[in-house]
């Protein structure tokens, strides 16, 4: 009986580990080991044929950091970031918002927004390749119906960059949307009620309930579009299969995970190549901090907004019945020493 006991309290002290114990193996392995051996391989001189070379020490770090190509590709991610993150989550949230009212065939048009997501990012990237192709794309054969000139989609920055945008919102905003709706979901209906009752609008409700509420979902929705914009590759490296160099001609939307495997697979530096990955990692990690510490202090403030508001909404209403407690207690009640007792007193008499 005691041996029982003792192997039921072991099995209740350490059986939780053992069954989170498969996560924590399988992210060892194809996780922290390729992490750490990519950081060996980072202060080494190591060639793609050749293999692992002298030490080298934090040079190339130090050659990155003042090469030119590594800080064009650096402001081709974080502008194609920018113009495809901030109107994907705003879309995002607008979605969500309208799946979440009562509309016909709301299961109809869930799906429909997850359409996209399900093709593959090849064949996005071809269809949106050939519809911005220079010469005999739909799109500048749409402008050109309307008197506008051409725009060279493939040999300019920011139209590059605009193009590529275009193709990562069609594909990840249906998918950002339907996280979105599941937190909408979970908010108690009640919270809505009450506040209709007490004279908000939809509108009003959407800002002081809905987005607080979701605040952590906002958070990892915003952090995971981070991850995924820093890291794009698919869509800047097939958008041109004609161009000879990786990201454009001249490089116009060369992010840098596609210079990382221009070093790697092209020069055969492997060890530059691994510094420009662990520096791409740290920055990912300082923007995703970053996003994390604003949107928390957004949504507190919006948050302690709303109960600032429900707050005085309910010293409203409580100053509103005394008043008007008051005021029938000052005309008068039957059996009391108003109007309506001396009324009721002469009736008597």
């Amino acid at each position: 009986m005691r041996r029982r006991h003792r192997w039921g309290q072991i099995d209740f002290k350490y059986s939780p580990y053992l069954y989170v114990s498969p996560f924590f193996i399988l992210f060892a392995l194809v996780g922290l080991f390729p992490l750490i051996y990519t950081f060996v391989v980072s202060i080494n001189d190591w060639d793609l044929l050749g293999g692992a070379g002298e030490w080298v020490g934090l040079d190339n770090y130090v050659a990155e950091i003042s090469s030119p190509l590594f800080w064009n590709s650096l402001f081709n991610t974080f502008s194609i970031f920018l113009l495809s993150a901030i109107p994907q989550l705003l879309v995002a949230t607008f979605i969500a918002a309208i799946l979440d009212q009562n509309i016909r065939a709301k299961t109809f048009w869930r799906m429909s927004v997850l359409i996209p997501y399900v093709v593959t990012p090849v064949a996005v990237t071809l269809i949106f390749s050939s519809a911005f192709d220079e010469k005999y794309g739909l799109i500048n054969n749409l402008l050109q119906t309307i008197n506008i000139d051409p725009v060279a989609w493939k040999s300019e920055v920011i139209p590059s960059h605009l193009a590529i945008a275009t193709m990562v919102n069609w594909r990840w905003t249906g998918y950002n949307a339907l996280i979105l709706l599941a937190a909408m979901q979970a908010v108690p209906r009640e919270l809505h009620e009450s506040a209709a009752i007490d004279g908000a609008g939809s509108l009003r409700r959407f800002f002081a309930i809905t987005l607080p509420s979701i605040r952590p979902t906002m958070i990892f929705v915003v952090i995971t579009a981070t991850i995924g914009g820093l890291q794009i590759f698919t869509e800047p490296k097939l958008f041109n299969p004609s161009s000879s160099v990786p990201g454009g001609p001249e490089r116009e939307y060369q992010t840098t995970v596609l210079y990382l495997w221009d070093l790697a697979f092209n020069r055969g530096d492997f060890g530059r190549a691994s510094a420009v990955a662990w520096m791409l990692f740290l920055i990912i990690i300082l923007i995703g901090l970053i996003n994390f510490f604003l949107s928390g202090s957004i949504a507190s403030s919006a948050e302690g907004g709303s109960r600032k508001n429900r707050r005085q909404q309910r010293i409203a209403h409580k100053h509103a019945v005394q008043m008007a407690q008051s005021k029938i207690a000052s005309n008068g009640m039957p059996g009391s020493n108003g109007t309506a007792g001396e009324k009721g007193g002469e009736s008597h008499e």
